[in-house]
């Protein structure tokens, strides 16, 4: 499986960012989604998650300014991130567990949040 990430950026505190994570490959092995980010000097932690029955995990810093999405047929998850901090701020991954519960990664993409 391979993973495409997109939409990291700059942004102003309180505004709001959507990251895109597209899938290709062996999409059919897919089970669950999950976006990562790790900020300089830290270890890479869960932001949320979606299972392949659309059942959500979030780290309690997020939960209700992030919100994570699958679209099946696209084979492509979303994290809508709004009132943005910046403590928000870091590289930003998406990854993959298979059935199998192997992971794959994608490339991270940059979010800075400027206060």
């Amino acid at each position: 499986v391979q993973l495409q990430a997109s939409g990291g950026g700059l942004v102003q505190a309180g505004g709001s960012l959507r990251l895109s994570c597209a899938a290709s490959g062996s999409t059919f092995s897919i089970n669950t989604f999950g976006w990562y980010r790790q900020a300089s000097g830290n270890q890479r932690d869960l932001v949320a998650s979606i299972s392949s029955g659309g059942t959500t995990n979030y780290a309690s810093s997020v939960k209700g300014r992030f919100t994570i999405s699958r679209d099946n047929a696209k084979n492509t998850v979303y994290l809508q991130m709004n009132s943005l901090k910046s403590e928000d701020t870091a590289v930003y991954y998406c990854k993959v567990m298979t059935w199998r519960s192997m992971n794959y990664w994608g490339k991270g993409t940059q979010v800075t949040v400027s206060s």
